[in-house]
């Protein structure tokens, strides 16, 4: 009888954690939901004083004289994410197929913590030494009168999804089927071989996850960006060229435009289509697990 009552109670307790994460589920879908119907409501109001052509397809930014054109913050946040990825993605796989398959155990145990830590440094931070270290590096190596602009943005992006990539990739490599790397060296190819024609391959379904997840994280960041990118409205016509990004611009003149405001509502915009490009993202990263796994 009392076991009875255990098993009832137990049954009971089942039935509302079931509840309590449904309902979690649901509360997170609203708010979600309710963010990209508020964003794009907002953003799309811009449309009723400006044209949708000028604002994607017109470099032209001056709020105070009715210009509201946003291509050169597109192309900013396009071009420094792409210049990060291709900086970051070769060390950022270096690194994990160093950490999967290459360094002793107890120097992976060491090194695996220490990619993680990089993960809780204040972005801030990487923006503050960007500014500090690497600016007048840059200006004295290059000879340029800033120092500013595309490629200190990207070196610092680069340093921070490293770790982003390090993770996944490195993940993805510790799946790779054992009995798939012993018959490759059955076969005759050396372990380098092995590592370059066959793990690497057969990983690179969890590589592209992370480097999908990486220019998320890069598109994203805005302190960092902010502080060493330029903050000028113009095309990114080279790589020591001060420039702006979606974000960067965003926090620089959110305080300053009054809501419901033709400045206000392209910002918005702005936002929403930041938003667009991670769920983009996002639906990449899940055909590519479908692809996986399937």
């Amino acid at each position: 009888m009392e076991k009875d009552f255990i098993h009832q109670r137990k049954i009971i307790y089942d039935r509302y954690v079931r509840y309590l994460f449904i309902a979690c589920a649901a509360l997170m879908t609203i708010i979600i939901f309710s963010i990209i119907f508020f964003v794009g409501k907002q953003g799309l109001m811009t449309f009723t004083d400006v044209s949708p052509i000028e604002f994607f397809f017109t470099d032209k930014w001056n709020p105070l004289a009715h210009k509201y054109g946003a291509l050169s913050f597109i192309a900013g946040s396009v071009v420094v994410t792409i210049t990060a990825i291709i900086i970051g993605t070769p060390l950022g796989l270096l690194g994990a197929v160093f950490m999967s398959k290459i360094a002793p155990k107890r120097l992976r145990n060491i090194m695996r913590p220490a990619v993680d830590l990089y993960v809780a440094i204040p972005s801030v931070v990487y923006g503050y030494i960007g500014l500090t270290v690497l600016v007048p590096i840059i200006r004295s190596v290059f000879y340029v009168n800033m120092g500013y602009g595309v490629l200190v943005t990207s070196i610092i992006l680069a340093v921070m999804i490293l770790p982003t990539i390090i993770s996944i990739s490195e993940d993805a490599l510790n799946g790779v089927p054992k009995p798939l790397e012993e018959a490759s060296l059955a076969l005759g190819a050396t372990y380098w071989q092995t590592i370059y024609k066959v793990i690497v391959p057969s990983a690179a379904p969890g590589i592209l996850t992370a480097i999908v997840l990486a220019m998320a994280r890069a598109i994203g960041e805005t302190m960092a960006v902010q502080m060493v990118i330029g903050n000028t409205p113009l095309m990114p016509k080279g790589l020591f060229t001060p420039t702006s990004t979606l974000t960067s611009n965003i926090v620089i003149e959110m305080g300053n435009t009054p809501f419901g405001s033709a400045w206000g509502n392209s910002l918005f915009l702005m936002a929403l289509v930041l938003l667009i490009i991670s769920l983009l993202m996002i639906l990449a990263i899940r055909r590519i697990g479908s692809r996986r796994y399937s």
